[in-house]
């Protein structure tokens, strides 16, 4: 769910990495991979000293188990709304797949969103399991990326809206209609001048001429075919939406197994606010910076710091716990449920 949408970094992993020594790649990534836990123990440790972990204790332990299988219900229906919203996307590029295969690959890559390091080994699976159909690993990293920026402007549409309806005035929220029409304004932009993107791009051409230029034209025509189908496009955004409220309503049922009193308006800033700063690569999958945003706009909105404390913990812990099925699918199915006939696919 997280949403976790990243273009930079998607692109990255379509070119082709420049050289390194395999001894300075493991010493960088096991020292960005060491500052992210410290700062994610840092936080947490210094939530825990100042919250009443005894009130978060009594609320974890008096959980309704009622709501929590409500709360596992609505992440299932965000999967399946999900796979759905993906397969509008691919059908702009005339390529079918059924809604519950895209699904599963979603449940797959939701495994290893959560437990690597990063988000980004989700969307590595999504790419190579629809490479094969798309007939170019260039078009389905395209797809996957698009999907990303479609649901992080929702993400803001959703976290906007809900600054709206707030009681409580809470500083910064202006900031989340800029970005909102910002991303708006620049994904019509590439979507009507496909041309632009890869005019924009056109100095990576300088590193392989022939291989830049050829992705470059794949990706104009990935966006051009789009453009032309401005009715999927609509409908992958509408279930964009669709998802991330769907995310807020996992955590409002999560809030009320746990006896918490929180309004839909709150959670509506709440939620996807959390999820917007978790973008920050600086701590290991959100932990301790989605605490601390979780309780700083508890207190700020009137509830309980134990109460936002507890929340986040056990939406984490539930999240991770519905995730494992998807890591038990990828170890049973037989190759890639979409692979490609051809290992040379560009």
């Amino acid at each position: 769910v997280v949403p976790s949408h990243t273009f930079g970094r998607g692109l990255e992993a379509a070119l082709p990495p420049p050289p390194m020594s395999p001894v300075s790649g493991r010493v960088r990534r096991a020292s960005f991979f060491a500052i992210k836990l410290g700062i994610s123990v840092g936080l947490l440790t210094m939530l825990f000293r100042q919250t009443d972990v005894g009130a978060v204790t009594a609320r974890l332990r008096q959980v309704d188990p009622r709501w929590i299988a409500l709360a596992l219900a609505a992440h299932g229906l965000l999967l399946l709304v999900s796979g759905w919203r993906w397969r509008r996307l691919l059908v702009t590029q005339n390529v079918h797949a059924s809604t519950w295969q895209l699904t599963l690959s979603c449940l797959v890559a939701n495994f290893f969103n959560n437990f690597l390091p990063s988000n980004i080994g989700g969307d590595v699976v999504r790419i190579a399991d629809t490479a094969g159909l798309t007939g170019s690993r260039t078009v389905a990293t395209a797809i996957v990326l698009l999907d990303r920026v479609l649901g992080l402007i929702a993400l803001f549409a959703v976290a906007a809206t809900g600054s709206l309806l707030l009681r409580h005035a809470l500083p910064g929220t202006g900031y989340l209609w800029i970005v909102l029409v910002l991303g708006a304004v620049s994904a019509a932009v590439v979507i009507s001048k496909p041309s632009l993107v890869s005019r924009l791009l056109s100095p990576l051409a300088r590193f392989r001429r022939d291989w830049v230029t050829e992705r470059l034209g794949r990706l104009e025509d990935m966006l051009g075919r789009i453009g032309g189908n401005r009715a999927s496009l609509l409908q992958a955004f509408a279930g964009a939406l669709v998802v991330q409220t769907l995310v807020v309503v996992f955590y409002l049922c999560v809030a009320y197994g746990l006896r918490i009193d929180l309004p839909f308006r709150d959670a509506l800033v709440i939620v996807p606010l959390s999820i917007v700063i978790q973008l920050a690569p600086v701590s290991i999958n959100g932990f301790g910076v989605r605490e601390a945003v979780f309780s700083y706009l508890f207190v700020r909105l009137g509830h309980a710091v134990d109460a936002g404390l507890a929340l986040s913990i056990a939406g984490a812990a539930l999240l991770i716990l519905a995730s494992l099925p998807g890591g038990l699918l990828f170890l049973t199915r037989r190759g890639l449920m979409m692979s490609a006939t051809s290992t040379d696919m560009p």
